[in-house]
């Protein structure tokens, strides 16, 4: 993804694996983040980064090719040249030594778009409303199918298959769970049936499902979802069986996922309702043209400009208060600030969902370059 300067209000610098921007003797502010492979988290640590330099901050930017033991050294590099704040977008529950290094120089962390998962050394963590995210998910399945037209028990009940993010990434419960907040309705009626493992939920009593495991992509690995959609097309959803809809989790694993299915005869003229999210290009190309069915966008420009507001207010002993963004808390969703040793104060963003419709939304929003946008609305 690339980022407009508009939102940015200063000057996007080419990604490297690690730029300090002024030369001060300190830095102010470190990013850690993920991976490249999903190509959101090279936009948004670029996004971080230039919009901490607009509000006159060193920063410095590290990627950790989705290896935790890498995230942690770039982290503790950061805690070296004496950082005063952290943002740390983590790869599991690992980056909680780190975490607890930081706490132990009195640097404060934010935990940007993924819960750092069974730690208590950090205050602050900022995503969107992610069982939205699931929820709108879901809500374009039942949409796209009108299943509301679709009688109880029908004799042939329409048919989807359910993928997962990675599960050392709590937001992929969230999503989960959103979705079939929306699709077990139908489920329970007999509108819609579930080729493959069916987990109604991420966990059962409070321990994560094995069913869930068996629908979850470790790593968000675009081809790791690629291998399973080709069983599931040789074993569940065999040759009498067409599948109707997908629950794909995030655009990477829907395009994978969709590779998968076209090299099916059966899904050679058209594919199932599949869904995505992030509003990567090659998905929106793709909703354009008529394969995939929807994405959520959830707009990384306020995200970051949002991340850098808290720490501007952290690191300047300010109220914290964000435009836009509403307290998990004061919506009854303070699970999802939930650790797993405390809850800590989640700033919550609103998500979009994105169909052929109105695939103008992120391109008004200038998520796109100008040539990437001329493209997509040709």
């Amino acid at each position: 993804m690339k980022k407009q300067m508009a939102i940015l209000g200063g000057l996007l610098l080419a990604g490297s694996v690690l730029f300090v921007a002024c030369p001060r003797a300190r830095l102010d502010i470190g990013i850690a983040m993920p991976e490249t492979h999903v190509e959101r988290w090279v936009g948004d640590g670029n996004q971080l980064r230039a919009e901490a330099e607009r509000l006159g901050f060193s920063a410095a930017v590290m990627w950790a090719d989705a290896n935790q033991a890498i995230q942690n050294q770039h982290i503790q590099s950061f805690i070296v040249q004496g950082a005063r704040l952290l943002i740390v977008g983590s790869i599991n529950e690992g980056v909680g030594a780190a975490v607890a290094e930081a706490a132990q120089a009195g640097i404060p962390v934010i935990a940007y778009d993924r819960i750092i998962a069974n730690s208590g050394d950090y205050d602050y963590y900022i995503t969107f409303n992610n069982y939205e995210v699931g929820r709108m998910q879901g809500q374009s399945i039942v949409d796209a199918l009108r299943l509301h037209a679709v009688a109880d028990n029908a004799e042939e009940p329409l048919a989807i298959t359910l993928f997962a993010g990675s599960p050392t990434d709590g937001n992929a419960f969230f999503f989960f769970n959103g979705a079939m907040s929306v699709l077990l309705p139908h489920i329970d009626r007999g509108a819609l049936r579930v080729v493959g493992p069916f987990p109604r939920n991420s966990h059962v009593g409070g321990a994560v499902d094995p069913a869930f495991m068996s629908i979850a992509t470790e790593g968000w690995n675009p081809l790791h979802a690629r291998t399973r959609m080709d069983i599931l097309l040789t074993s569940f959803a065999a040759e009498d069986i067409t599948l109707d809809a997908v629950l794909a989790p995030n655009d990477t694993l829907a395009r994978a996922i969709i590779e998968s299915l076209r090299a099916d005869a059966r899904y050679a003229e058209a594919l199932p309702v599949i869904t995505g999210q992030d509003a990567e290009f090659a998905s929106m190309v793709s909703i354009r043209d008529g394969g995939q069915h929807s994405t959520v966008f959830k707009d990384t420009n306020l995200l970051a400009v949002a991340a850098m507001r808290l720490a501007y207010q952290i690191l300047n002993d300010l109220p914290r208060s964000i435009p836009g963004a509403v307290l998990a808390e004061d919506i009854g969703l303070g699970e999802i600030g939930d650790t797993g040793v405390r809850r800590v104060n989640t700033f919550l963003l609103e998500p979009i969902l994105v169909t052929r419709e109105n695939l103008h939304v992120p391109v008004d929003a200038n998520f796109f370059t100008a040539e990437e946008a001329a493209q997509l609305m040709r």
